[in-house]
């Protein structure tokens, strides 16, 4: 019996292997994880600007920027794709066998795998940056379509202004784009070809380059466009050339204009005719013609580009500058003035006087009246002390000036908002609770009268405490939006709730007055009922507690983006803003002002100005309120647009100001209906805005020079001037702009101005006055109509031989001034620090009269300032005084002709005296009065005794001080009155003893 091999078994075919679910749920989350992170940058941004109800500019911004991106990828990807692939597609066959083929078969071996994705990622990368880049010129896309006519032709083409604004910037930046693309191209394609044998330079005919036709086509064509939009260049050049910065002047010289213009108009014929040599190649294929034609341009570049300029500026310019450049000076000083708003400037010979005569000062009572002596970049410590409340409140390190009308009266006025500053809570008080939900606004604003003081020298308010009291009127005091306001907070509770929105601290039961913002009448920011957009919010901030809170309820809104200066800027991406955002009541609401600026660069023959050189003083080196403008060169500027924002609910409203600005009624086409007209502004409103000082500041840096309208003078350069440094400042940059009620010599009443000065230019120049700017900065109280004289430019010509100190030689004076010296020496001594304030210029009793005002302060501890001596100075005559009307009365023979804001004034309570008959003096002290004490050896009359009075009068002083300190640092007020008249009581008595030092 025999038995076979058995049969095979039998197998089934393997079963394929089950794909798992995670990675692609991996996948699938991970993207959902991104598109939910991108949400929260960009819905929020939506909702952001539909709230404020500017949904279209946000709109419109990234509409262009997408299609330009688009555009840019498309372009410079599809170009240098049809590039790498139109080389691949058309290699030879059979590349000729040569060494150095052999040579890049092995790169050739080496890119293959990855040739694909290479001709795929490359064009792709370079095209992401490409749109990334051409995004960018969104504003300059904009302008270009938008921009028509301004009515005013350039003085060498005869071509409307419209052009250079609005067209040249963008056939430029197209031009220039192109040119990016066809080189990237043009090297993809050499690159290719030669890789693959299409283009080679060695080989058996003496190494001259050898090409395929389809190599040949495709290089040639590139190169004729290449030399086409190097025509197109050249060609723009010739009106770019307009905006040309010279050595002494902007814009096209005379070389420019007999020798450069030409070559320009030149080169782009030959490089025309070159790129006709280049079609002519792809057809015949001899190299020969467009080799010439590059040789030719570049000798023609070399020799009419180059050498023909410089031989004419050499031996037909310089040896006759002044002659050969003055038409062409001529035109920069009329487009400058015309590009700066400089054209109408009322300029009057003003032949100061120097000598103080008694009752100089009659004709001048209403300016002298009005004279500022609380300098708003000092008294801010002041504010705080006095005003800030609570440690959470804070207010601005440089105040503002405004006006107000006050029984009757428009009084200059120095006025801050109270802040919230989260950085003054205990560590103990800060969590997201806190933060978020309880401390979410400041309250009430403080003002004082910018003329005079209160008791020992403290600011005079007229409006002030929590709640606000004082004279402003009934006004909705809860700030919700500022620049030191939080990150972001949560407002609003349902109807019914018990309110935790902190108004301020009170001495009720609760110990706080709490309220809510009335979200269901009121949107100050997007709402956030719903799930997803807490979710969003809450990755947008970090603060995963929006999601979790019972706080946040379908009643809440979410506050953020709370600067005005930043909420005008993202409405309003087109304006350049003032550094300075200054806050008024208007109509029961405090609004927060900002000045908008609409620049260009392409003003034809325009000096150009850096924005944060022009407006660096040095108010903007040493303050976190006040900045410079941003860095940027431009050749024109207007204050086009007046912007608000609601410090209650954070409105924005832009108010189209330069209604003939031709940049503003472009970006009007661009973003309709987001401009008020000027007709809106209530008189509430007007009354309150005034001239930018940024603005102010570009004009006179131009004026220092630009008061030249005289061709031949302003070559030579011997009258130009400069604005005077701060005298008071360690720093040596610019004096800054003043506002103060003043009256210049052609008006016929006090304005409210905006002041400077300047001085001869140079290293060794003397510090005396060649020349005083004011402009009429109050814009009127009528609806809709800025007053006829605002904005007017008002400038004081000194004689060219003036002996009128600057301000430099003025402090100086102060300092040598022996009798002064000595006294501020007494002031500074032990642990008091004296602060010189702001030195003001007036232009009064026909000549120049210099006011500074005098503080004393503590110099550690808590320290602020107090008002204790002003100094005067007209000429050379100095007066120091604890008033200033009686320092103007030692300067001007006893009596200056008017009376001062504080005439009248008793610097120890702030009050004017009564009209009793004083009695004669005693040995004993009044009532509320310390006796200055006394040695009973030597007496009180002479020096050693008075000086030792005045040294025990300095310690008491100074303990008082730290007494106050320590009763406010525990919030016993009590205690701090009866430490504050203490000091008062030491102060009388150190001045009593300085009284009677030298007697």
């Amino acid at each position: 019996m025999t038995f076979g091999s058995p049969p095979p078994p039998r197998t089934s075919p393997p079963r394929a292997r089950r794909r798992g679910a995670l990675a692609p749920t991996l996948v699938v989350l991970g993207v959902l994880v991104v598109l939910v992170l991108l949400l929260a940058q960009v819905w929020t941004e939506v909702l952001w600007y539909r709230q404020l109800g500017f949904g279209g500019v946000i709109a419109t911004e990234w509409g262009t920027r997408a299609v330009l991106f688009a555009l840019g990828f498309l372009v410079m990807g599809g170009a240098v794709y049809w590039s790498l692939n139109f080389g691949y597609r058309s290699r030879p066959v059979y590349a000729p066998s040569t060494q150095e083929q052999a040579n890049l078969d092995q790169y050739r071996e080496a890119i293959e795998p990855l040739r694909r994705l290479v001709m795929i990622v490359g064009p792709a990368v370079l095209g992401l940056f490409a749109g990334a880049a051409a995004s960018q010129q969104w504003q300059t896309i904009q302008l270009w379509m938008h921009g028509g006519t301004v009515g005013t032709t350039d003085a060498q083409y005869g071509i409307d202004l419209g052009f250079y604004l609005f067209t040249l910037p963008g056939l430029r930046f197209v031009v220039s784009f192109l040119m990016a693309v066809t080189v990237l191209a043009g090297i993809g394609a050499v690159a290719t070809q030669y890789l693959y044998g299409g283009l080679r330079v060695g080989g058996p005919s003496g190494g001259t380059p050898r090409t395929t036709r389809a190599a040949r086509v495709q290089l040639t064509t590139i190169a004729a466009v290449l030399m086409l939009l190097i025509a197109a260049s050249y060609w723009l050049d010739r009106y770019s050339i307009l905006m040309k910065s010279g050595q002494k002047f902007v814009g096209a010289s005379f070389t420019d204009v007999h020798a450069v213009i030409p070559s320009k108009a030149i080169l782009a014929g030959i490089a025309i005719f070159v790129a006709v040599m280049f079609i002519v190649t792809a057809i015949r294929g001899n190299w020969r013609l467009p080799a010439i034609g590059v040789g030719l341009m570049i000798v023609a570049a070399i020799a009419v580009g180059g050498i023909y300029p410089a031989v004419v500026q050499r031996f037909q310019v310089q040896p006759n500058q002044q002659d050969a450049e003055a038409e062409y000076i001529q035109r920069n000083i009329e487009a400058t003035l015309d590009a700066y708003g400089l054209d109408d400037v009322k300029t009057t010979e003003y032949n100061a006087e120097v000598t103080a005569e008694a009752g100089a000062l009659r004709e001048d009572a209403d300016t002298t009246a009005s004279i500022r002596l609380l300098d708003p970049q000092i008294v801010s410590p002041s504010f705080k002390q006095l005003e800030q409340i609570r440690a959470f409140y804070d207010f601005p390190d440089s105040l503002s000036v405004d006006r107000y009308e006050i029984d009757g009266e428009s009084r200059d006025t120095v006025i801050a908002v109270r802040e919230l500053s989260l950085e003054g809570l205990d560590a103990q008080q800060r969590n997201w609770t806190n933060d978020t939900t309880v401390y979410t606004h400041g309250f009430g604003v403080v003002a004082a009268y910018g003329n005079t003081t209160a008791g020992r020298g403290a600011p005079a308010f007229w409006e002030q405490g929590i709640p606000s009291t004082g004279q402003m009127g009934e006004y909705e005091p809860r700030i919700y939006f500022s620049p030191k306001a939080p990150t972001y907070s949560i407002v609003g509770a349902p109807e019914g709730a018990r309110p935790w929105e902190l108004d301020y601290p009170s001495d009720g039961g609760t110990g706080a007055e709490n309220s809510t913002f009335p979200t269901q009448d009121v949107s100050a920011g997007p709402s956030i009922a719903n799930p997803f957009t807490k979710l969003l919010y809450a990755l947008k901030f970090g603060s995963e507690q929006i999601v979790f809170s019972d706080r946040v309820t379908s009643d809440s809104q979410i506050l953020y983006d709370r600067d005005p200066r930043d909420r005008v800027q993202k409405v309003a991406p087109y304006l350049t803003l003032d550094g300075r955002v200054y806050p008024a009541v208007v109509d029961g609401r405090v609004k927060w002002i900002v000045d908008g600026y609409t620049t260009t660069d392409q003003y034809p023959y325009a000096a150009s100005r850096s924005l944060d050189d022009a407006t660096t003083d040095s108010l903007t080196e040493t303050s976190e309120t006040v900045q410079a403008l941003q860095p940027k060169t431009v050749s024109y500027i207007r204050n086009s647009v007046k912007a608000t924002v609601d410090a209650y609910d954070g409105s924005v409203t832009l108010y189209a100001w330069d209604i003939e600005d031709p940049i503003l009624k472009a970006w009007d086409k661009v973003f309709p209906s987001t401009l008020e007209p000027l007709s809106s502004i209530d008189g509430a409103l007007m009354s309150h805005l005034r001239y930018p000082e940024d603005l102010f500041k570009v004009q006179r840096n131009l004026l220092a020079r630009y008061h030249v309208t005289d061709a031949g003078q302003f070559f030579s350069g011997n009258d130009f001037w400069a604005n005077p440094n701060d005298p008071t400042s360690s720093v040596a940059v610019p004096q800054p702009p003043y506002y103060l009620t003043l009256r210049m010599p052609d008006q016929d009443e006090a304005r409210f101005s905006l002041m400077s000065s300047f001085i001869p230019t140079g290293n060794n120049a003397r510090n005396v006055l060649t020349g005083y700017l004011a402009v009429d900065a109050e814009a009127g109280n009528e609806d809709g109509k800025p007053s006829d004289d605002y904005g007017t430019l008002r400038l004081l010509e000194l004689p060219r031989d003036s002996t009128v100190p600057g301000p430099g030689q003025v402090n100086n004076n102060f300092v040598a001034d022996p009798d002064v010296s000595n006294e501020l020496n007494i002031l500074g001594r032990g642990d008091s620090q004296v602060v010189r304030g702001n030195l003001l210029t007036l232009p009064m009793g026909g000549g120049l009269l210099y006011v500074q005002p005098v503080y004393v302060q503590a110099r550690s501890g808590t320290t602020f300032p107090l008002l204790q001596r002003v100094l005067v100075a007209f000429g050379d005559d100095i007066g120091f005084a604890d008033t200033l009307d009686g320092a103007l009365d030692q300067v001007f023979g006893g009596d200056s002709g008017a009376d001062a804001g504080d005439a009248g004034t008793d610097p120890d309570t702030g009050t004017p005296p009564t009209d009793e008959p004083t009695d004669e003096p005693t040995d004993q002290p009044t009532e509320g009065e310390t006796a200055a004490p006394t040695d009973p050896g030597t007496g009180t009359g002479t020096d050693a005794t008075a000086r030792a009075d005045l040294d025990r009068a300095l310690q008491q002083a100074k303990e008082a001080i730290a007494d106050s300190q320590s009763a406010l640092a525990r919030n016993d007020f009590a205690a701090y009155g009866e430490a504050q008249q203490r000091l008062d009581d030491a102060v009388r008595a150190a001045l009593d003893a300085e009284a009677r030092l030298g007697e």
